[in-house]
């Protein structure tokens, strides 16, 4: 996907963080940028820095009618390359969260990630040409007591890029999970996590461009920096018992009190 001149891709979470710094390193590949999330005038500051055409469409992925409104949006143009970037986490004990925002949890990293991958995976295929890559992370190889149910969402992302990927890698499309550690985003403040937990964390810059440089190579999933790798595949040489143990201490929030 190096050739990206005047192709579009629609980047999803795209006000700030990881999904602004793809929209900044796609335009840089020459693609035009549809932007999508609720807040319209981040998008319009993210679109007027960009060196390419851009669409803003601002609206709340959780609505009933969200995808609906993306296709409109999008009728007359395909979707080369599409960034599943929106999401979001929460730390402390599951019984602690809000049962509303546990479901939204599940709906938002989840069901739309699947509902907009249906809805743009069929017309790459059919022009046997594009990418998805599907915000995923280091959590989603372990269980992660205390964010028990984002890293659960988060494996779903990984397994179910990982699928698509052997699907679709002989039909010109390429699908990769990206698994991030602790990034410089707003992340922290979102899922009221301690910075404290962090280690290894990278830079949005790096994080993308290490993403795409590992899209170019058809990598099916890609996890940034070595020492985020190290930590994400040592579980393989423990049982899951000692693993979510080990994660309960490291995790616990009378260890990280804020």
């Amino acid at each position: 996907m190096r050739d990206l001149k005047d192709k579009w891709s629609l980047v999803t979470g795209a006000s700030s963080g990881i999904g602004a710094e793809f929209a900044k390193q796609l335009a840089d590949r020459g693609s035009k940028l549809v932007l999508v999330a609720r807040r319209e005038d981040r998008l319009e500051e993210v679109a007027d820095s960009l060196p390419t055409e851009s669409r803003v469409v601002a609206i709340d992925l959780l609505e009933d009618d969200a995808i609906d409104k993306l296709n409109l949006a999008t009728t007359d143009i395909d979707i080369a390359v599409l960034v599943n970037n929106a999401g979001f986490g929460d730390y402390g004990e599951f019984t602690k969260i809000e049962p509303d925002r546990a479901v939204r949890m599940i709906q938002l990293n989840v069901q739309k990630l699947v509902e907009l991958t249906h809805a743009f995976l069929p017309h790459m295929i059919e022009n046997k040409h594009g990418a998805i890559i599907n915000l995923a992370s280091t959590s989603a190889f372990q269980a992660v007591p205390f964010m028990s149910l984002y890293a659960a969402t988060k494996a779903f992302v990984l397994h179910f890029s990982e699928g698509l990927w052997a699907e679709t890698r002989k039909k010109g499309v390429t699908v990769q999970a990206l698994c991030p550690g602790f990034t410089k985003t707003e992340f922290f403040d979102q899922a009221n996590l301690p910075t404290s937990v962090a280690f290894g964390t990278k830079s949005v810059e790096h994080v993308v461009r290490t993403s795409l440089n590992a899209l170019d190579k058809g990598r099916q999933y890609y996890i940034p920096g070595w020492v985020n790798y190290l930590v994400s595949t040592s579980n393989r040489f423990i049982t899951r018992r000692l693993g979510a143990i080990n994660g309960a201490k490291m995790f616990s929030p009378k260890r990280h009190k804020q």
